[in-house]
């Protein structure tokens, strides 16, 4: 039961700071959907990490998937989408921000926003556990299981921030090359599912049933997981707007044009 202090906390924090993003400048406030769409995120990390989908998730495959869906798809869209670096960039002091600022435009954060980067940790992992001793490695030791959450939790979010987050992201492509790298996962997940229901390549310590079930969840939450976050990339764009000298410019050049 202990995630769910932690879990508690982020929510109690991330309450406390759209309440002062709101006291702080009252006619822009916070949106109300990005506070419900972070508590959302936190509620289905509560159902993957707590009972009892968690003590099913460590007996049964069908049961780990459903955990897999949960931390590394659908929590990452909804805590991306509740813009929780922007509330902080909103809410700190001058100096805190700047210094958040900074480290976003750093190298590293450069790097990490790139798309493919962002599919090859959410992924392109896929591979390596599901067809590599890795996972049932991981499924043995208590310290190797709680790792393999946090990376499906943190890939998860870094590709869900790349393809349609609300926050501050420098090296974001545009929507044509982040909809190539969604298609991309999309693919490498329906390939993935069907190689594992087929018994291919895998190497998972499981009756078929439950693997075959296992497989089942990923190709079809998988896709829902993915149409959503299309959605939400279709929902945050927005198209660039050309500079005012240029606008004014062309007007010019088309009204002189009909003399």
């Amino acid at each position: 039961m202990w995630p769910a202090l932690p879990l508690l906390l982020v929510a109690v924090a991330y309450l406390l700071l759209a309440h002062r993003a709101r006291r702080r400048n009252p006619v822009q406030g916070w949106s109300r959907w990005r506070t419900a769409g972070f508590l959302t995120g936190l509620v289905l990390l509560a159902v993957a990490l707590l009972p009892p989908l968690a003590p099913f998730a460590h007996d049964d495959f069908r049961g780990h998937m459903a955990q897999h869906m949960l931390i590394g798809m659908y929590a990452p869209l909804a805590l991306v989408l509740g813009a929780p670096v922007t509330l902080l960039l909103r809410t700190l002091p001058p100096a805190r921000g700047r210094r958040l600022t900074t480290a976003l435009h750093s190298r590293t954060a450069r790097m990490l926003s790139r798309p493919a980067v962002a599919l090859l940790l959410s992924t392109g992992t896929l591979g390596l556990l599901y067809f590599t001793p890795l996972y049932n490695a991981t499924m043995g030791h208590p310290a190797g299981h709680w790792l393999l959450h946090a990376h499906f939790l943190l890939s998860g979010c870094l590709f869900a921030h790349v393809i349609a987050g609300p926050d501050p992201a420098p090296a974001r492509p545009g929507v044509p090359v982040r909809l190539v790298c969604l298609g991309v996962a999309i693919a490498a997940h329906a390939v993935i599912s069907q190689l594992m229901y087929g018994g291919f390549l895998t190497d998972i310590h499981a009756p078929v049933e439950e693997v075959r079930g296992g497989a089942e969840i990923m190709y079809y939450g998988g896709d829902i997981a993915e149409l959503l976050l299309a959605a939400a990339l279709v929902a945050t764009w927005r198209p660039a707007r050309r500079p005012r000298s240029l606008s004014v410019a062309a007007g010019s050049v088309r009204a002189y044009g009909q003399r």
